[in-house]
């Protein structure tokens, strides 16, 4: 690779197990990133713990609109006070249906209790299943992130990726397709926005069991465009996991690839914050 890698683990505080591995990681120097899930009840105990991290990692919301609950009513998103899945989401935002100031408020809420827990703004932001990027809720997703206030403007995570390099890496193509699709024109709207993106986006996975992680990690290294982000859902299992989410026995299986990478961390990105303690991802090209 020419220019290093910015490693995101997704799902901080999603459960306790999934926090404590990605820490080990992170102060290991085995990742650049991990977003935060907001929504959680495990949020107030581990969101305090983000602080000794940020020396290791950026630190980021993940804004969430499909698993669990939502901070505030939402009776459109959440009609039964939790939240439909990923498949709902698209088939109202393709179809035009999305109420976007759910979506609105929502985002403001999560953004305020990252801040109130996390005693800071992010350093970026991405989505649970990449909600933030796609058709209805880029909109609303948009305009809240112009009229908040910012120390230093997040990157925000743009999941689509050229044809040409999800084809040559060869990681579940038709996946990483779709994802590009339904993200088509997100990355320049940030842009115009004027905030930064990443260049070139890998991760997207069957997450199947039977097949080993570092095999698959060195596909989603390949190819990177000028700042690649990956993203990878490492974590120890625990009890709770199981009951929220679908992949379980495969984080172990990332956490122990992250942890073995001959070399890892001389191919990352890692934070270099300024004397107010934030990002200037310009510097990042």
């Amino acid at each position: 690779m020419s220019r290093p890698t910015i490693l995101c683990a997704d799902d901080y505080a999603m459960t306790t197990g999934i926090s404590t591995g990605i820490e080990e990681l992170a102060e290991a120097g085995r990742l650049s990133a991990t977003s935060a899930m907001v929504t959680t009840p495990h949020w107030p105990t581990l969101g305090p713990r983000l602080a000794k991290l940020r020396q290791h990692v950026a630190v980021g919301l993940h804004f969430n609109l499909t698993l669990g609950q939502p901070l505030g009513g939402l009776p459109q998103l959440a009609p039964n006070g939790r939240f439909g899945s990923g498949g709902q989401i698209i088939k109202l935002g393709v179809s035009g249906q999305i109420a976007e100031h759910e979506v609105e408020s929502e985002l403001i809420r999560q953004l305020d209790l990252f801040r109130e827990i996390a005693g800071q703004m992010p350093d970026f932001i991405d989505g649970h299943q990449h909600v933030h990027a796609l058709p209805g809720v880029r909109t609303a997703f948009l305009k809240v992130i112009k009229s908040s206030t910012w120390q230093s403007r997040p990157l925000i995570r743009d999941p689509a990726d050229t044809v040409t390099a999800i084809m040559a890496r060869g990681a579940v193509p038709p996946k990483s397709l779709m994802l590009a699709a339904l993200s088509r024109g997100f990355g320049e709207a940030v842009r115009a926005a004027g905030f930064p993106t990443n260049d070139g986006f890998s991760g997207a996975s069957a997450f199947d069991e039977r097949q080993g992680f570092g095999q698959e990690l060195n596909r989603f290294l390949s190819h990177p465009g000028r700042r690649h982000l990956v993203m990878c859902h490492p974590g120890h299992v625990d009890d709770e996991l199981a009951t929220l989410d679908p992949v379980v026995g495969r984080r172990e299986q990332e956490f122990a690839a992250l942890s073995a990478a001959p070399g890892l961390p001389d191919r990352l990105w890692h934070p270099q914050r300024s004397s107010n303690g934030s990002i200037d991802w310009s510097r990042h090209v």
